[in-house]
Protein backbone atom coordinates (compact mmCIF):
# COMPACT_ATOMS: atom_id res chain seq x y z
CA UNK A 1 0.00 0.00 0.00
CA UNK A 2 1.00 3.59 -0.50
CA UNK A 3 3.17 2.99 -3.55
CA UNK A 4 0.76 4.24 -6.21
CA UNK A 5 -1.23 7.42 -6.70
CA UNK A 6 -4.08 7.85 -9.18
CA UNK A 7 -5.25 11.17 -10.58
CA UNK A 8 -7.40 12.54 -13.37
CA UNK A 9 -10.84 11.48 -12.27
CA UNK A 10 -13.81 13.79 -12.30
CA UNK A 11 -17.27 14.48 -13.66
CA UNK A 12 -17.85 14.18 -17.39
CA UNK A 13 -20.88 13.95 -19.63
CA UNK A 14 -21.80 10.81 -21.48
CA UNK A 15 -19.68 10.50 -24.62
CA UNK A 16 -16.85 12.50 -23.10
CA UNK A 17 -13.28 11.56 -22.27
CA UNK A 18 -10.94 11.46 -19.31
CA UNK A 19 -7.33 10.43 -18.89
CA UNK A 20 -6.34 8.80 -15.63
CA UNK A 21 -2.77 8.70 -14.45
CA UNK A 22 -1.04 6.23 -12.15
CA UNK A 23 2.26 7.35 -10.68
CA UNK A 24 4.61 5.99 -8.06
CA UNK A 25 4.33 7.73 -4.71
CA UNK A 26 7.84 6.84 -3.60
CA UNK A 27 11.19 7.26 -5.32
CA UNK A 28 12.79 4.03 -6.36
CA UNK A 29 9.48 2.40 -7.22
CA UNK A 30 9.71 1.94 -10.97
CA UNK A 31 6.45 1.03 -12.67
CA UNK A 32 8.31 -0.54 -15.59
CA UNK A 33 9.26 -3.40 -13.27
CA UNK A 34 5.63 -4.36 -12.70
CA UNK A 35 2.59 -5.44 -14.60
CA UNK A 36 0.17 -2.55 -14.10
CA UNK A 37 -3.57 -2.96 -14.03
CA UNK A 38 -6.53 -0.61 -13.87
CA UNK A 39 -9.63 -1.71 -11.99
CA UNK A 40 -12.98 -0.14 -11.23
CA UNK A 41 -15.36 -0.55 -8.36
CA UNK A 42 -18.91 0.70 -8.68
CA UNK A 43 -21.07 1.27 -5.57
CA UNK A 44 -22.17 -2.02 -4.06
CA UNK A 45 -20.12 -4.11 -6.47
CA UNK A 46 -16.80 -5.91 -6.48
CA UNK A 47 -13.59 -4.76 -8.07
CA UNK A 48 -13.44 -5.41 -11.83
CA UNK A 49 -10.49 -5.45 -14.18
CA UNK A 50 -10.46 -2.78 -16.87
CA UNK A 51 -7.09 -2.99 -18.58
CA UNK A 52 -3.53 -4.05 -17.90
CA UNK A 53 -0.08 -3.64 -19.40
CA UNK A 54 2.61 -6.29 -19.30
CA UNK A 55 5.95 -5.41 -17.74
CA UNK A 56 8.16 -7.10 -20.32
CA UNK A 57 6.95 -5.74 -23.63
CA UNK A 58 4.09 -3.37 -22.92
CA UNK A 59 1.48 -5.65 -24.42
CA UNK A 60 -2.02 -4.89 -23.23
CA UNK A 61 -5.27 -6.59 -22.32
CA UNK A 62 -8.76 -5.15 -21.91
CA UNK A 63 -12.08 -6.15 -20.48
CA UNK A 64 -14.51 -6.79 -23.31
CA UNK A 65 -16.75 -3.86 -22.39
CA UNK A 66 -13.79 -1.45 -22.60
CA UNK A 67 -12.25 -2.62 -25.86
CA UNK A 68 -12.20 0.16 -28.43
CA UNK A 69 -13.02 2.83 -25.84
CA UNK A 70 -10.18 2.65 -23.30
CA UNK A 71 -6.44 2.65 -23.93
CA UNK A 72 -3.74 1.83 -21.39
CA UNK A 73 -0.23 3.12 -21.99
CA UNK A 74 3.03 3.57 -20.14
CA UNK A 75 5.56 6.41 -20.14
CA UNK A 76 8.72 5.01 -18.59
CA UNK A 77 10.45 8.40 -18.58
CA UNK A 78 7.68 9.82 -16.41
CA UNK A 79 7.23 6.59 -14.45
CA UNK A 80 3.51 6.84 -15.13
CA UNK A 81 0.82 4.59 -16.57
CA UNK A 82 -2.23 6.16 -18.20
CA UNK A 83 -5.76 5.07 -18.90
CA UNK A 84 -7.34 7.05 -21.71
CA UNK A 85 -11.11 6.68 -21.51
CA UNK A 86 -13.20 7.75 -24.48
CA UNK A 87 -16.89 7.45 -25.31
CA UNK A 88 -17.67 7.27 -21.62
CA UNK A 89 -21.02 5.90 -20.51
CA UNK A 90 -22.95 6.39 -17.27
CA UNK A 91 -22.26 2.75 -16.40
CA UNK A 92 -18.53 3.55 -16.34
CA UNK A 93 -19.14 5.53 -13.15
CA UNK A 94 -16.95 4.06 -10.43
CA UNK A 95 -13.82 4.50 -8.38
CA UNK A 96 -10.84 3.59 -10.53
CA UNK A 97 -7.73 2.02 -9.03
CA UNK A 98 -4.33 1.23 -10.44
CA UNK A 99 -2.34 -1.69 -9.13
CA UNK A 100 1.12 -3.20 -9.56
CA UNK A 101 1.91 -6.91 -9.88
CA UNK A 102 5.52 -7.97 -9.38
CA UNK A 103 4.94 -11.33 -11.09
CA UNK A 104 7.39 -12.81 -13.59
CA UNK A 105 7.95 -10.65 -16.63
CA UNK A 106 7.04 -13.20 -19.31
CA UNK A 107 3.55 -14.07 -18.18
CA UNK A 108 0.50 -12.16 -19.31
CA UNK A 109 -0.83 -9.34 -17.18
CA UNK A 110 -4.03 -10.22 -15.36
CA UNK A 111 -7.46 -8.61 -15.23
CA UNK A 112 -8.33 -9.99 -11.83
CA UNK A 113 -7.25 -8.45 -8.58
CA UNK A 114 -5.54 -11.25 -6.71
CA UNK A 115 -2.08 -11.14 -8.37
CA UNK A 116 -1.61 -7.47 -7.61
CA UNK A 117 0.63 -6.52 -4.72
CA UNK A 118 0.28 -2.73 -4.51
CA UNK A 119 -2.77 -0.54 -4.89
CA UNK A 120 -3.49 3.14 -5.06
CA UNK A 121 -6.27 4.90 -3.17
CA UNK A 122 -8.47 5.32 -6.22
CA UNK A 123 -9.93 8.22 -8.17
CA UNK A 124 -13.63 8.84 -8.70
CA UNK A 125 -15.03 8.92 -12.23
CA UNK A 126 -18.62 10.05 -12.65
CA UNK A 127 -20.33 10.03 -16.03
CA UNK A 128 -23.60 11.92 -16.26
CA UNK A 129 -26.29 11.04 -18.77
Amino acid sequence: QGQLVESGGGLVQSGGSLRLSCAASASGFSLRNYHIGWFLQAPGKGREGVACIRRSDGSTSYADSMKGRFTISRDNAKNTVYLQMDSLKPEDTAVYYCAADRGVAYRECQLWARPYDYWGQGTQVTVSS
